[in-house]
């Protein structure tokens, strides 16, 4: 089917004699036409990222939007703007099926086109842009195709991923069936699952999957979804209790837990069931989404800041669980690569991408209940304190080691025994004994998430 849109997007940069691009409509590249010609300046900077990148950032993605693309119905011209890298002008063909925008294409212009009429208010369109946008809406109806076909893929996999463990066979049975009946998959093929946390589900359409290698299938998993129980748990005893539970539960002082926020689950295939580089390939291609993560950058919240009331959202990450050859045990890697993907956004130096089994302590910290911090250490986490709880936390860190924590804060030494002594003094723990030690470590890394 790949191959029939670079047909659609030839035919329409051969009829308007201008390099065309097709994106989905989250700015992702499907297909280009060639681009003729000595001019480098007709390869924008935009447009030559999108091609590398196979993919516009997210600020490409709004400037473009700024200008009604989403809404509009007819083809539209876009002006130049080099403070931004658009150094020529577009013509935007939006991509639409019975109603719903699926992608964009776009035509460069390098002045030629400029006093092509594209219709609109009385006025009919050049028989150029009208031919243009007849195979544009022929590009629509495959996209549709596509999505639908997706979506129903996706609708299974969700099925299975929240599935208790009476009706899994029977759930995973009919994801296999449509997986061999859609894309010819076969038993015994090694597969995992990509957790991207945050997602935005905000618009209820249908997307198009991208074409990633391995990717077979994905679906939103959206607040309250209930997790799983093990294999042979009773069902009572699993009641949604985990901080992983995915029940929205609110942690101390009504802190939400990351269960509260939307996650994208990818079903992808390996080549080998311990070779995960598909599956981190497809996390990177996932992350660049305009969906994935709620804030920019430079909403991150700094190691050490405080950790008991509601922070401001940070970007996205990614978890990958470890490979299985069963469609049963998805679940299971579900939860794994969830876990994932709550440690490396809890975590920065574990991130923005995390395999499962490269968690360390964090595979048992993401397990625990999501209860109130101990009474000892919680005020130590109110954010008065964000800077002793940053100072314990790098000591800690550094195995107990005074000069290796003074040289990672920046302290003169006895800066820090000043710090250390005043936590000491907050929580009652004696820095000096192993258990006390232990119970701060675990309390403060519980905290992150």
């Amino acid at each position: 089917m790949r191959g029939d849109y670079q047909q659609l997007v030839d035919e329409i940069s051969a009829a308007l004699g201008a390099p065309a691009t097709l994106e989905d409509r989250d700015f992702g590249l499907i297909a280009f036409g060639a681009h003729e010609g000595d001019d480098d300046e007709v390869m924008d900077p935009v447009r030559t990222r999108s091609i590398l990148q196979r993919r516009s950032s997210a600020a490409v993605r709004a400037w473009f939007e700024a200008f009604g693309i989403a809404r509009a119905r007819t083809a539209l011209r876009i002006p130049p703007d080099p403070a931004a890298g658009v150094f020529k002008g577009r013509i935007c063909l939006p991509v639409r099926h019975r109603g719903i925008v699926h992608g964009y294409v776009w035509l460069l212009d390098d002045g030629h086109l400029t006093d092509l009429e594209l219709g609109g208010r009385g006025a009919p369109a050049d028989p150029r842009i009208a031919q243009a946008m007849e195979t544009a809406a022929r590009i629509g109806a495959l996209l549709a195709d596509e999505a639908r076909a997706g979506s129903e893929l996706g609708d299974l996999l969700r099925e299975l991923l929240v599935s208790q463990p009476a009706g899994r066979a029977a759930t995973a049975a009919a994801l296999h069936e449509a997986l061999r009946d859609t894309l010819r998959f076969t038993p015994g093929v090694p597969l995992t699952v990509v957790a991207v946390l945050p997602w935005d589900t905000s618009d209820t359409d249908v997307a198009p999957l991208p074409s990633l290698p391995g990717l077979l299938a994905a679906c939103a998993l959206p607040a309250g979804s209930p997790a799983p129980p093990a294999e042979g748990a009773d069902e009572a005893d699993n009641a949604p209790q985990h901080g992983n539970g995915h029940q929205g539960r609110s942690g101390a002082g009504g802190r939400p837990s990351s269960a509260a926020v939307p996650a994208l689950a990818a079903l992808v295939r390996l080549r080998s069931a311990g070779a995960l580089t598909p599956a981190h390939a497809v996390a990177e291609h996932l992350l660049r989404s305009p969906r994935a993560g709620a804030a920019p950058a430079e909403g991150r919240v700094p190691r050490g800041a405080p950790r008991g009331h509601p922070s401001p959202l940070r970007p996205g990450a990614a978890g990958i669980g470890v490979g299985t050859t069963e469609l049963t045990d998805l679940p299971a890697t579900w939860r794994e690569a969830l876990d994932a993907a709550r440690a490396a956004r809890a975590e920065p130096r574990l991130g923005p991408i995390t395999q499962w089994d490269a968690l360390g302590p964090y595979r048992m910290l993401t397990a625990l209940p999501g209860t109130a911090p101990d009474p000892a250490v919680g005020p130590l986490l109110t954010p008065a304190h964000a800077e002793l709880a940053r100072t314990a936390e790098v000591f800690l860190d550094c195995a107990g080691q005074a000069s290796r924590t003074a040289q990672a804060l920046g302290i003169h030494r006895q800066t820090l025994y000043y710090r250390l002594g005043r936590v000491e003094k907050l929580t009652g723990l004696d820095l000096a004994d192993g258990e006390h030690r232990l119970l701060l470590h675990m309390a403060l890394k519980a905290a992150r998430l």
